[in-house]
């Protein structure tokens, strides 16, 4: 059952392996299917050089079991509120990637300094409120895909502009039209992430955001009707 999808997200998984995006088995990435009736995701715990696609779990929206004898990623349940709530994301990946997690744990924002981060996100990458006590203790992988939506409609972005945040005192979620793209946002993050320390320390309390109309060259040159960026 859904082979191609499951050689596609256990592909996406080992990615972020071989680029230091995870540590031990810190990480996973899922992918729904065209009818949105189906998620796979990588299983909880699985050591990465031993993952293959067979091992990959198939769930559907409720969280149900639908193919597999291993459990599915433990953060299975925030994959799937994210999409349910936003249907622009194909695919979802999380990491404690070293410097999307050090700006999450500081509760920062990523500030957009400059071009590299514009050519990837519109603005600000958000960082959550953090949870609740109760939030915490009840349904607490639920609760963390629903602050994240939370963040994103009260500040009215577009997960398809800005499609990472920072989750408060935990880590970075990514995403994505496609498990590749998805992780592709989550490698480009944690760089940015690592530019914007170094930025910091180098311009101490100088430094300042990139202009808005430099962000809106280099985020719309590679998306939308009139980008222009790359081959057709």
């Amino acid at each position: 059952m859904l082979e191609k999808l499951k050689q596609e997200v256990c592909k996406a998984n080992l990615f972020l392996a071989e680029h230091n995006l995870v540590t031990l088995t810190w990480g996973n990435v899922s992918a729904i299917t065209p009818d949105r009736l189906y998620v796979v995701i990588k299983p909880s715990g699985v050591d990465y050089s031993t993952m293959c696609p067979e091992q990959m779990v198939v769930t559907d929206l409720a969280g149900n079991v639908v193919e597999s004898n291993l459990n599915p990623s433990s953060d299975l349940p925030t994959h799937l509120e994210l999409y349910r709530c936003f249907p622009q994301v194909h695919s979802v990946v999380h990491t404690h990637s070293r410097w999307a997690t050090a700006f999450a744990q500081a509760e920062k924002d990523l500030s957009c300094y400059g071009t590299t981060h514009a050519d990837h996100f519109y603005g600000s990458v958000p960082c959550t409120r953090p949870l609740s006590e109760r939030e915490i203790r009840e349904d607490y992988e639920r609760n963390t895909g629903r602050v994240i939506v939370e963040t994103f409609r009260n500040r009215e972005i577009d997960p398809a502009a800005m499609p990472a945040v920072l989750v408060n005192k935990h880590g970075p979620f990514a995403w994505g039209p496609s498990a590749q793209k998805a992780v592709e946002n989550a490698l480009v993050l944690d760089e940015v992430c690592h530019m914007a320390l170094l930025t910091q320390d180098l311009g101490s309390s100088k430094v300042e955001t990139a202009p808005r109309c430099l962000m809106e060259k280099h985020y719309f040159r590679k998306h939308g009707s009139n980008a222009y960026y790359g081959q057709k």
